[in-house]
């Protein structure tokens, strides 16, 4: 057995603990559902009224190019902003009408490790799984055993303000699992990440869905989000205009075996540089 399929068993170790009783037989098959969602900012409307469903138990990618209203959305999905129309449910739960419990279920792992420098990384899990209420010597091993798979454990006791970049970036990822959350809202995962860590990531998303959880992802890796997600919608000027598996995007788009890449650039007004990019892959 490889190095890499040992982590890869080790991951799954892990998850399978971490989300073990969290997701019952009598759990709503729609983890996420976003009726009618507008976001306007004064007269500008960044977000045009987003119907979408993730069901439960998948990895669901979230793709647009700068200002299309992607960022916009995946914070009104992690409960930060409220949308001005419409209305998202997480589980089952309203983010409206009941916060508490429809963000019991998930957690938000941003672009950006906002931390709180002064506190160890320690303090900051004890910190955060106290937010949350509940069994907080057993979130306190949940999150040793996490810092331990991002080679962390040894920095517990140490300050944030003397991590490195992708210390806090592990750091924030096992802060959104530490109360065990049946969705993963992740705004550039990637980010910041060794090879080695960002295998370790890839392996939990696809672990943590295994085992009952469910991912929503955005990225501008591309090849990340093909290889890792089992459906994707494409966001562009604040409308949700292709959506489905690779194999339906491609049928939509009538673009044979095209890659994400290509596919695109085509949905999001670049079909001159996706031309480009289909013929350097065939050159190649």
């Amino acid at each position: 057995m490889s190095e890499l399929d040992r982590l890869a068993q080790r991951v799954d170790a892990q998850i399978a603990s971490l989300m073990e009783g969290r997701v019952g037989p009598d759990a709503h098959p729609e983890m996420l559902r976003l009726e009618g969602v507008v976001k306007r900012y004064g007269s500008f409307t960044a977000v045009k009224g987003i119907d979408m469903v993730v069901p439960r138990g998948e990895i669901f990618g979230f793709l647009g190019p700068n200002g299309a209203g992607k960022t916009t959305t995946i914070r009104m999905v992690a409960g930060v902003l409220d949308p001005s129309e419409g209305r998202l449910l997480v589980g089952g739960d309203d983010i409206g009408k009941d916060p508490v419990s429809a963000k019991r279920r998930l957690g938000y792992i941003p672009d950006r490790p906002y931390l709180y420098e002064k506190l160890t990384g320690g303090e900051f899990l004890r910190f955060v799984a106290g937010l949350w209420g509940g069994d907080l010597q057993a979130a306190e091993e949940r999150g040793d055993a996490l810092l331990e798979l991002f080679s962390l454990r040894e920095w517990k006791d140490e300050l944030i303000e003397s991590y490195s970049h992708g210390m806090r970036q592990k750091l924030l990822i096992t802060s959104a699992l530490v109360h065990q959350p049946e969705l993963i809202v992740v705004d550039e995962p990637m980010v910041g990440l060794d090879p080695r860590s960002a295998r370790i990531l890839k392996d939990l998303f696809r672990a943590y869905v295994n085992h009952g959880g469910t991912v929503f992802l955005s990225s501008h890796t591309l090849e990340v989000v093909e290889a890792v997600c089992d459906r994707i919608a494409i966001i562009r000027e604040g409308e949700v205009i292709a959506q489905g598996t690779m194999d339906e995007l491609r049928a939509q788009l009538d673009a044979g075996g095209a890659h994400l890449e290509e596919l695109f650039l085509k949905v999001t007004g670049n079909e001159d540089m996706a031309d480009v990019v289909a013929g350097l892959r065939e050159s190649a």
